[in-house]
């Protein structure tokens, strides 16, 4: 028979097998619980295969949220909570005014060093540097030409005008933007700086854009949305936000397509990667942007997506000798959404 003391030795020793049970299954499932990566970015910069190995090399999961708008970028930032997000090098000032976005350790970024020659210093590149600190790092770029339907358009067209031109009448396809839109017509109407444009000016500009939406199918957001309405529609003219990416897509489609950078020159960007103020994984996020910066990587965004990348010089449709105007900051850009906003909600051109 047990004596009392033994009775008790042994409940003592089954509960505390127990307690170090359960604290081993705990400890277990904090060590191996994976950390979250939260990746807002754009249509091609990061797809299944690319998320995929980084998830695997890195033990973490990737949460990726897709935008159809640098508009929609802003509202998403502001209103959500994300680690990484690619923006363009003009959008991203305002993200560093509003306190957005927040430095990147360089040390955390030796793919930096692959990088082209025109993409190693970064403090030459306007709007990446701010006192010494990183905001962002190149991933890739393209300037936004004219695409035109060979079978519809028989001779080339020379200017951005041609998308108002009344023989199109419902066979255009323009982006769904306000941004772009805005420094586009100012482009047509010869301001100066049609990024920095005054109040008079963004009202005749939008009464222009008014008369373009007369002319416009629709206004896509994504370069797949424009590959399908193209095949479906008799579209003659595609304004290229998506630039070389949609090309590829559209030729992949069976399109017989041309590409120009009209004369008045053509908006390009070049997107970058970010990291957002809220971000908890700071590390990690540098760890995605390095890895987005290896040479496989990187090519995939030619290769797969049509996009010129920031490690290995490419060849593209856009070698012609006309301008290319990169992106700019733009003057009160809540008001041109709102303006925006109005227009293609069908206000008259009165109205403006």
């Amino acid at each position: 028979m047990n004596s009392p003391m033994s009775i008790i030795a042994k409940r003592y020793a089954t509960a505390l097998t127990y307690f170090l049970t359960i604290i081993c299954l705990a400890t277990s499932n904090w060590v191996s619980a994976k950390e979250t990566l939260r990746v807002l970015t754009w249509d091609g910069y990061a797809d299944n295969e690319v998320v995929s190995a980084f998830e695997q090399r890195f033990d973490a999961t990737i949460e990726r949220t897709l935008v159809t708008s640098d508009d929609d970028l802003w509202q998403k930032i502001n209103s959500g909570s994300y680690d990484v997000f690619a923006v363009n090098t003009a959008e991203l000032q305002r993200y560093i005014d509003q306190g957005l976005s927040k430095p990147i350790n360089m040390a955390n970024i030796p793919n930096h060093a692959q990088q082209l020659p025109r993409f190693q210093n970064l403090q030459a590149i306007p709007g990446l540097v701010r006192q010494n600190d990183t905001y962002a790092i190149p991933y890739t770029y393209s300037e936004m030409g004219l695409i035109y339907n060979r079978k519809l358009v028989k001779t080339a067209p020379q200017s951005m005008a041609a998308m108002w031109d009344a023989a199109y009448r419902g066979r255009v396809l323009a982006f769904n933007t306000s941004n772009h839109n805005f420094s586009l017509v100012g482009l047509l109407l010869g301001v100066p700086n049609p990024f920095r444009m005054t109040a008079p000016q963004l009202q005749q500009t939008a009464r222009e854009l008014v008369k373009l939406r007369r002319n416009v199918l629709t206004f896509y957001a994504t370069a797949e949305e424009a590959t399908r309405l193209f095949a479906k529609y008799d579209i003659a003219l595609i304004f290229g936000n998506y630039g070389t990416q949609q090309l590829k897509a559209l030729r992949e489609a069976g399109a017989d397509i041309g590409y120009v950078i009209p004369r008045e020159g053509a908006l390009a960007w070049l997107d970058c990667w970010a990291i957002s103020r809220n971000s908890l994984k700071q590390e990690l996020a540098e760890k995605w942007i390095n890895y987005t910066l290896e040479k496989t990587v990187s090519e995939r965004l030619s290769l797969q997506h049509g996009l010129a990348n920031t490690i290995s010089a490419s060849v593209t449709d856009s070698t012609q000798n006309n301008p290319i105007i990169w992106l700019e900051p733009t003057l009160n850009p809540l008001t041109r959404k709102t303006l925006w906003d109005r227009i293609i909600s069908g206000e008259a051109p009165e109205a403006f």
